[in-house]
């Protein structure tokens, strides 16, 4: 029998990779670079690979716009870490520096960072302002 599968994008070489969906909390790696997909830890994309990235990636993609200059940013941090750890093999966690990534934070009218935007099939289905704890990104994620 052929078991589901969801497929995961690659966010060091771009390649798309089917994972059976029972083991996608086992670290699985990229079939062509061997870069960890799913390791717990948030993936930071640009304006280079973001639509590439979340186009070929059938998890729930969570992400946090963010600038390395903003206080609730650098606060919010570590609880978008630990949230990442919780829901790995669930969803991916994303971060995206609106200060280097300006084409798709303004595709997505980020007017105030932190901003966690939830993509399902590469569509917006939530939005949340302001740094949260990870417990309340973890709901975002599940939502």
């Amino acid at each position: 029998m052929d078991q589901p599968t969801a497929h995961v994008a690659c966010a060091r070489c771009g390649a798309t990779n089917r994972i059976p969906t029972a083991r996608l909390a086992d670290d699985p790696v990229c079939g062509k670079c061997g870069h960890a997909l799913l390791d717990g830890h948030p993936v930071e994309l640009d304006d280079r690979n973001f639509d590439a990235f979340v186009k070929a990636t059938d998890l729930p993609v969570l992400v946090d716009f963010w600038a390395p200059w903003c206080g609730p940013c650098r606060m919010m941090a570590p609880q978008f870490e630990q949230a990442a750890r919780q829901l790995k093999g669930r969803a991916v966690l994303v971060k995206v520096n609106s200060d280097e990534a300006q084409r798709t934070a303004g595709r997505f009218g980020i007017r105030s960072i932190p901003t966690l935007v939830k993509l399902q099939g590469g569509r917006e289905v939530a939005r949340q302002s302001g740094a949260v704890p990870a417990s309340a990104i973890v709901a975002l994620a599940q939502r």
